[in-house]
């Protein structure tokens, strides 16, 4: 298994050591492991060097640390100097604020300019924002994840013909969920499976933390509501993220 979009960072975990033997233990091959901001960025390269080849950093800033923006001239350096598999967390959140969209747009356009320029695919956050992102990415030479999507089915079939991978994560085990409808209607060659760890904990471990373990529950709720097996949901999930991340096993 991959589980496309994790936080694996101190901030968030005591024990990683224990975490990255138990990933493993369960089956897992890799982890996309996302920064959020410049500090959290050295950090995921630091660890991608302990867990060399589980680990897959990929560095960003989201658009809650929009503060940061003087930050990119950094940013790119790390970029440039390490092997990295994806800009990203960013994106665009208009939840707590529409203040900021100006600085918001102009934060995640400089850095879709960095993902052009080192012909990286980027991992994209879009929270009551999903119009927008479309807009800044549409006629942009780009692929990548749109993370945790939770948007219509025309607005999947607009990102997916733009070469995006949709992110399904823990979401979709609840029982509110309304992704279901949507997965039924989607090719599983567009799906990517992630836990977005250490948050959105999915069914039947939801109240806890979050761990990219949990993986294996967002592929048994896809291959429950396409019937199919879970291990053929595993298996394409894999092949995808493999391309679109780029990664040679």
């Amino acid at each position: 298994m991959i589980d496309s979009h994790a936080h694996i960072l101190s901030e968030n975990y005591d024990n990683i050591d224990e975490i990255v033997k138990k990933l493993k233990e369960k089956g897992l091959i890799y982890v996309i492991n996302a920064s959020d901001k410049m500090q959290t960025a050295k950090e995921v390269l630091m660890l991608s060097k302990k867990y060399e080849n589980f680990l897959l950093p990929c560095i960003g800033i989201h658009p809650e640390h929009v503060d940061e923006i003087n930050k990119l001239n950094e940013l790119e350096e790390l970029i440039k100097n390490n092997k990295i598999y994806a800009v990203g967390e960013i994106g665009l959140d208009y939840y707590y604020t529409k203040d900021n969209k100006k600085e918001q747009k102009e934060l995640l356009n400089k850095q879709l300019d960095l993902a052009e320029k080192y012909n990286l695919p980027v991992i994209i956050h879009t929270r009551d924002s999903i119009q927008d992102i479309y807009d800044e990415l549409k006629d942009r030479k780009l692929k990548g994840v749109i993370h945790c999507f939770n948007g219509s089915y025309e607005m999947a079939q607009l990102f997916i013909k733009l070469g995006y991978k949709l992110g399904i994560g823990g979401v979709i085990t609840f029982k509110n969920s309304k992704l279901g409808e949507l997965i039924e209607k989607i090719d599983l060659e567009n799906i990517l499976i992630e836990t977005d760890s250490p948050y959105l904990t999915p069914e039947p471990n939801r109240g806890k933390k979050n761990d990219p373990s949990n993986v294996y529950f967002v592929a048994k709720k896809i291959a429950e509501i396409k019937n199919l097996d879970v291990e053929k949901v595993i298996e394409i999930t894999r092949k995808n993220a493999l391309q679109i991340f780029d990664i040679h096993m």
